[in-house]
């Protein structure tokens, strides 16, 4: 796993251009870590973020998060090979627990693991993390447009 070059690390408007998601649909702004089989993002929760409902990030959220951080993967993976990324979409989500709901000013962390990945096709699972504690888990199928 490396890490990424710190110009980058807390460069919102840089992870901006990794996803195919505008505000106020952006559920990540840090990228802490890549590798091809690994990645790890943050988000730190803000009052204008579209699913901040009563104090707290809404499950739709947590899960658009967990989303796009497969989506920065993907998008950094082609960043760094100088080539437009595609459009990807959400094939299935599976297994989805959620434990707790992110407040304001939080930042969550999330690491989206390979499992597969084939044709365009790819499996993972997904953890996200409040302080070192896992708050939610899950597994999603991403399938990049042709």
């Amino acid at each position: 796993m490396t890490t990424v070059q710190n110009k980058f690390l807390g460069d919102k408007d840089f992870v901006e251009t990794l996803i195919p998601q505008r505000f106020p649909f952006v559920m990540v702004d840090k990228l802490y870590s890549y590798s091809e089989t690994e990645l790890v993002s943050g988000f730190t929760i803000q009052v204008d973020a579209i699913f901040f409902k009563k104090d707290c990030l809404v499950e739709a959220g947590l899960i658009e998060h967990m989303a796009q951080s497969v989506a920065l993967h993907t998008g950094y993976q082609f960043y760094l090979k100088s080539e437009q990324a595609p459009t990807g979409y959400i094939g299935s989500i599976k297994d989805i627990e959620i434990k707790k709901l992110p407040r304001l000013d939080e930042e969550i962390r999330t690491t989206v693991s390979i499992l597969q990945e084939f044709g365009g096709i790819t499996l993972v699972n997904v953890v996200t993390t409040l302080n070192d504690v896992e708050i939610a888990k899950g597994q999603m199928k991403t399938v990049l447009a042709k």
